[in-house]
């Protein structure tokens, strides 16, 4: 039976032997090493142990627990992970069906949420942080990934009907225009109304569906030089299409509003409610509104109109904010008449001749009408919607917006760097997947994508090896912070930490 033996040796260090005893003798089977310091001594009492039990196959009755003893003077940290961070976004991932996706596509994704960069710089990030490898050929792979649009949409409206119970008799439309840092144009890529001030530059229109929790359902793109009104009817049109048991009212703004776009909506029987330009309304129904608003806070009546029924509303705080603007422009419109200067365009400026201007008085008239008057058009009569809830469902449009800020800001969607259509069109498939995974979490625990990234990419796993064994030892930082936060119920609900 073999036995551990400690030996004083005569430089007065301990020698950890192995050793049979036959009778009054010993048969020393492995010299496992010396040193005068206890707890290396100690090392080489387990190593005796480990040598013991390989050999012998066969275990102790006592099951001992194994220990592992770390020197810190030994000690070098040779790496710090952020797995957890990963491991995190992850089971978000498949908390929303979305694992099945290509690889490749899930860890783009991912660096997406958590330190949006270039192609190239987020293969290496991914390398640098998770130990994950890609080549320079993803580069090939990315144009094929616009292939799982329709399957992502699809999950992405389960997601919505499932988790959050969103119902869908209205949806917000809007759209937002992303630009490139080239001057070159194409089919695709080409100058247009710019909603980022890079009028020089060509881009492309980006159409978004939500919900009205502002939940991503559908993302399409379109050349950049599209009128942004002539997109919602064919996003309209393929969502009815995927989702036939769904005849939602779409929410707009009043870029969407023309006699030809909403006539096509009610040739699809579409229900719409959309931002109306009063200041293109005929002055009779203008002094109508005014007169049956009366200047009222909160005063709400409908007209009929080319476009449907005109809700109109009136409210003390855009009235002042509004007569602020209003006189601004008049007194420039005045000082510009006083010069009789005739290179300028401005509001309230009427040109009668080459050589000479004068204040245009109706259209003031009719703005001074106007003040403290929104107007929104809809088709759906007042028996079915009233006009405080054409008001209420129109001021949700907001969701769409913080949803375009949140993709351009959080994850710097713009500027693009790609040329060729289908790589630019997976590009933005990326960062609306990465907007559906931002969106569910900031909807399950009420915090920004920027708050989330500060509690996940904090606990990291630093690891400290051994010099002398070799053998290396992880740690993880503390969690006091993301277990107190509102993380902490899916840090617990996809067991990511030992309670």
């Amino acid at each position: 039976m073999f036995s551990i033996r400690k030996v004083r040796t005569g430089s007065g260090s301990i020698a950890i032997q192995v050793v049979i005893y036959q009778g009054h003798k010993s048969k020393i089977m492995k010299h496992l090493g010396s040193s005068k310091d206890a707890l290396a001594v100690s090392v080489l009492v387990e190593k005796a142990k480990e040598w013991i039990k390989n050999q012998t196959k066969q275990g102790s009755l006592f099951i001992e627990p194994q220990q592992k003893i770390l020197f810190v003077d030994r000690g070098e940290c040779i790496g710090i992970s952020h797995q957890f961070a990963r491991q995190f976004l992850m089971c978000c991932i498949n908390e929303c069906g979305l694992l099945s996706l290509d690889p490749l596509l899930l860890d783009l994704v991912i660096m997406r949420l958590i330190e949006p960069a270039s192609k190239l710089r987020t293969v290496e990030l991914l390398s640098h942080y998770f130990g994950i490898s890609y080549s320079q050929r993803i580069y090939r792979n990315i144009p094929k990934l616009i292939k799982q649009k329709s399957l992502i949409e699809q999950y992405a409206y389960k997601i919505a009907v499932e988790k959050f119970k969103e119902p869908f008799y209205f949806v917000l439309y809007d759209v937002t225009t992303l630009y490139f840092e080239t001057f070159k144009s194409d089919e695709l890529r080409i100058p247009g109304f710019s909603k980022d001030n890079k009028s020089q530059q060509p881009q492309i229109v980006v159409g978004l569906l939500v919900t009205q929790s502002g939940f991503p359902l559908v993302c399409e793109v379109f050349p950049g030089n599209t009128f942004e009104g002539k997109t919602m009817l064919p996003v309209l049109e393929n969502f009815m299409k995927e989702h036939k048991d769904v005849k939602p009212i779409v929410v707009a703004d009043a870029a969407m509003l023309s006699e030809e776009r909403l006539t096509e909506l009610r040739a699809k029987n579409i229900y719409y409610i959309v931002g109306a330009r009063l200041v293109n309304a005929n002055l009779d129904l203008v002094k109508k509104a005014h007169a049956v608003l009366e200047n009222k806070n909160g005063a709400c009546s409908r007209f009929p109109s080319l476009h449907g029924d005109l809700v109109c509303e009136f409210s003390d705080k855009r009235y002042k904010k509004e007569l602020h603007d209003l006189n601004k422009m008049i007194k420039k419109a005045e000082e510009l008449v006083a010069e009789q200067s005739t290179g300028k365009t401005v509001t309230f400026v009427k040109r009668i001749s080459k050589e000479k201007v004068e204040l245009n008085k109706p259209l003031i008239e009719k703005r001074k009408l106007l003040l403290g008057i929104k107007g929104y058009c809809t088709d759906i009569p007042k028996e079915s919607l009233s006009n405080e809830k054409v008001i209420s469902h129109y001021h949700n449009l907001w969701r769409v917006e913080q949803s375009f800020r949140m993709s351009k800001s959080d994850l710097e969607t713009r500027p693009i760097f790609h040329r060729k259509e289908m790589a630019i069109r997976s590009h933005v498939l990326i960062c609306f997947v990465a907007l559906i995974i931002e969106k569910y979490l900031e909807l399950e625990t009420k915090l920004s994508l920027r708050d989330i990234r500060f509690l996940i990419w904090n606990i990291t796993e630093t690891h400290i090896q051994d010099r002398l064994t070799k053998e290396t030892f992880t740690f993880r930082s503390p969690t006091n912070d993301i277990m107190e936060s509102p993380l902490a119920k899916l840090v617990k609900k996809w067991k990511l930490l030992p309670h």
